[in-house]
């Protein structure tokens, strides 16, 4: 399974990436919505992106909005990751195109069954 993580964040995207494999999914990694999407358009095999929502220049909403206006991610899983805990987040989130909605700091264990939740062959593996 492939995971795309979208984080300008090195340190989120370094901790979110070894989460992850330790869980012997694939990761790929991209600092911006731009980058996102052109991983997207080459790479056909991503199942699952978490997507931090605060960027510069193109921010989670714009990112997940483009990504959903692609016929072919139709079914690509998105998990909104953010630090904003304000009231309408989740619902912003998921009008968006997010499937779920996460808060900063990351519950570890939460993360895993939301993945396991959206990507049901993870939990057989």
């Amino acid at each position: 399974m492939t995971a795309l993580i979208v984080d300008d964040d090195r340190r989120n995207a370094f901790a979110l990436t070894a989460l992850l494999k330790r869980g012997k999914m694939t990761v790929l990694v991209a600092n911006s919505g731009q980058e996102a999407l052109d991983i997207l358009q080459r790479t056909g095999d991503v199942e699952i992106v978490l997507m931090d929502i605060m960027m510069p220049v193109m921010d989670g909403y714009q990112t997940m909005i483009a990504i959903r206006d692609r016929p072919e991610c139709a079914k690509l899983k998105i998990i909104a990751v953010t630090g904003k805990a304000v009231a309408g987040e989740r619902e912003r989130c998921v009008a968006a195109g997010a499937n779920d909605y996460m808060l900063k700091p990351i519950d570890t264990a939460a993360l895993l069954k939301a993945i396991c939740h959206w990507l049901p062959r993870t939990g057989s593996q």
